[in-house]
């Protein structure tokens, strides 16, 4: 957490680049990737990216009880619900080698009881499937919010750091339950490679998340006083990230950084925003009236994530996955607009 007041830090901690390539030239999606790959949320806009991205090496097949706009005529889509035993079908109907599992909702207006039931239900039926099936990889997308922005973090968060994030944000505890159930999923079946990432915040011009819908404000309210460190990726990147996560012999769980960590106010000051800096005591209370009264898609327990430092190591997955981003620190943050 950086205060007002303090010295100033460079636009990026890591060393990166505002301007220019982030990274060496695009690496190949696997060097063997799995011949069928079954993706659940496909119809969302980073299932969507990540279809067009994987259908070139491998035949994709998506479950989505949402319609799947633009569906290239190569790619199997099953519009059915996770919960349902007609889930079954992309299984039985295809040989499917690996799992990419992204059919998790985010929306904080849905009820409590239905978020659960589809969020941690869906991916307990859906991890089911695979051990059923004979599926040999699995990834699983998760977030680096897990861990929870707190007043007593540290600076770049490992991959063992507690999950705590559902201290202060509830509507976290369906996404920590998820993340730990696949790491126990993971120790439980050892001949399944799989894979639990955890991305940094993602951002781009088709994102609708909290993180996102913030950055798009024009004049974005502010706690008074604090500064914390931020950490972006572009959603290109996350799909890239989930790509390479199909490589064969990788498996555990990994953090996913993009082109490096900067202020908030540089990230403000880059999108020519006019943040509101208020009292800290009073920022909750506002945020939590605009919402109530759909003035804003921004829940006040986000409030954190402008306030406290949520940081985390991506060098596991950079080491291991030989990962770096493709967009510089200046082009992730303006895909927002």
């Amino acid at each position: 957490m950086t205060r007002s007041g303090d010295a100033a830090k460079p636009p990026s901690a890591s060393g990166a680049p505002w301007e220019g390539p982030a990274a060496p030239p695009e690496p190949t999606v696997s060097p063997a990737p799995p011949a069928t790959v079954l993706v659940t949320g496909i119809s969302g806009n980073l299932g969507r990216a990540l279809a067009k991205l994987l259908h070139t090496e491998a035949h994709v097949v998506g479950v989505d009880r949402r319609p799947f706009a633009g569906k290239p005529k190569d790619i199997a889509h099953y519009q059915v619900d996770l919960r349902k035993a007609k889930v079954e079908e992309a299984f039985r109907h295809h040989r499917i080698e690996a799992l990419i599992h992204m059919g998790i909702m985010h929306d904080p207006r849905m009820p409590r009881s239905e978020a659960h039931s589809f969020n941690v239900v869906g991916t307990h039926k859906i991890l089911d499937l695979c051990v059923r099936h004979g599926v040999r990889k699995v990834v699983v997308l998760s977030s680096a919010n897990v861990y929870g922005p707190r007043p007593d973090n540290s600076n770049f968060l490992p991959e063992e750091t507690p999950l705590m994030a559902a201290e202060r944000f509830s509507e976290m505890r369906d996404l920590i339950e998820l993340d730990m159930y696949a790491q126990s999923f993971m120790w439980k079946h050892p001949a399944l490679e799989t894979v639990i990432l955890r991305p940094v915040n993602i951002v781009g011009p088709t994102v609708r998340n909290a993180p996102a819908n913030y950055l798009r404000l024009l004049r974005p309210m502010t706690v008074l006083g604090f500064d914390p460190m931020v950490q972006l990726i572009h959603e290109e990147d996350v799909c890239r990230a989930l790509a390479l996560a199909l490589r064969p012999g990788l498996r555990g769980v990994f953090n996913v950084t993009g082109p490096g960590e900067v202020p908030l106010s540089s990230v403000l000051r880059e999108l020519e925003r006019r943040p509101v800096a208020v009292p800290h005591p009073l920022v909750r209370p506002l945020v939590r009236r605009a919402f109530a009264a759909h003035l804003t898609g921004f829940p006040p327990e986000e409030v954190d994530h402008i306030q406290y430092l949520c940081v985390v190591d991506g060098s596991r997955f950079a080491r291991e996955a030989d990962w770096a981003p493709s967009r510089s620190l200046r082009e992730t943050i303006r895909s927002v607009a």
